[in-house]
Order: C-alpha cells, then sequence, then structure tokens
C-alpha cells in the first residue's frame, strides 16, 4: 500500500445540516482528500457531514480512518466500510488518535462535538503542544457569528490578535485545503505526479 500524500483530520457533524451546501461541501472535501492522494482522519460515523465526506474521500482514491467510541458503535453509528475503523474506550482517546495521525485539522459545519473538537486542536497549538495548521470552512456563512463573537474576545482583551492568526479561516474548500496541507509541509500535487 502507497504511504498518503497527507493525513487531514476534520470534524463535522453527524447531520446533514439545513443548507444542501454543508452536503455538497462535505463532498467536495472528500473528493478533494481523495484526488490528491490524501488520508481522511474523521470521528468514524456513517451519518451526516461524517458519512459524506468518507465516502467521497474513498470514492475519489482515498483512504477514511474512522476513530470511534464503543459507546457509539454500540449505537450502531459507526462507518464499518472505512479503510481503517478503530473502536476506542472514550472520547478523549478518540481525539488524542485523531491528532496524532493527522498532518493538519479542518472543522466543517458541525454542533457542540464539532465545536470542542476544533477548539481544543486550536488551544493546543497556542499552548505549543502541536505545531499543525488549523482550518475552519466557513461553508455558507455558517461560521460567521463564530467569527465575529471571536473578534469580540480580541476587543475586549481575552485574546490577542496572534491567537487568531492560528487558525486559517475561508469559504471555499478550493482555497483552503490546499493552504492547509502546503502549511503542513507536504505537496498534494507531488503525490499526483508520482501516481
Amino acid at each position: 500500500m502507497t504511504e498518503p500524500a497527507f493525513s487531514l483530520c476534520v470534524y463535522c457533524g453527524s447531520r446533514p445540516g439545513a443548507d444542501a451546501a454543508f452536503a455538497e461541501t462535505a463532498r467536495t472535501v472528500g473528493r478533494w482528500i481523495g484526488e490528491h492522494g490524501g488520508q481522511l482522519v474523521y470521528g468514524g460515523g456513517r451519518n451526516g457531514l461524517m458519512g459524506i465526506v468518507a465516502d467521497a474521500t474513498m470514492a475519489a482514491g482515498g483512504r477514511a480512518v474512522g476513530i470511534i467510541p464503543k459507546a457509539l458503535v454500540e449505537r450502531e453509528w459507526a462507518h464499518h466500510g472505512c479503510s481503517e475503523l478503530h473502536v476506542v474506550d472514550n472520547m478523549h482517546e478518540r481525539k488524542r488518535m485523531m491528532a496524532e495521525k493527522a498532518d493538519a485539522f479542518l472543522a466543517l459545519p458541525g454542533g457542540v462535538g464539532t465545536f470542542e473538537e476544533f477548539f481544543e486542536v486550536w488551544a493546543w497549538r497556542q499552548l505549543g503542544y502541536h505545531d499543525k495548521p488549523v482550518g475552519l470552512l466557513n461553508v455558507a456563512g455558517y461560521y460567521d457569528g463564530l467569527m465575529a463573537f471571536l473578534r469580540t474576545g480580541v476587543e475586549q482583551q481575552f485574546m490577542s490578535g496572534g491567537q487568531m492568526e492560528l487558525i486559517r479561516t475561508d469559504s471555499h474548500a478550493d482555497r483552503l485545503l490546499p493552504e492547509l496541507v502546503q502549511a503542513a509541509g507536504l505537496s498534494p500535487a507531488a503525490r499526483l505526479d508520482a501516481i
């Protein structure tokens, strides 16, 4: 088996969301990962945006590595069609393993779990626990309110502008994805040439 050109950890919803743009973007992200010789690292679910991004990655020739706690497998939420499916004891183990396997992180629209995962890897970057790129894909303005709130945090001096510079945001996957992979010191285009 050929080593993937990069591993992108994607955090996203276990629901599809109200706007069709969310699902379409998840497909675009998965397709881009697969077409560029990459590997998806994600939460191992089969529902919502999680299942869409995994299926699109594998359909485009990429690998999907799912990491899911036992409790969610027992609720029949696991995607058993993943290239690899790791069943772990708890959420802490899931997040640790996802972070270890990733070269970069990307948050798509999602709920509380997505927010928590995004904020955790951002905080870890700020504290120096890793130096991997962290991205936020603001599909259809989903994260506009969050970004405004974060700017308030800077204005009120609970955060610094430097902390905001640690995350990369864009509304277009085709701009943000190559930026994240290249910021990780990897080259998706070189992988394509080698295939």
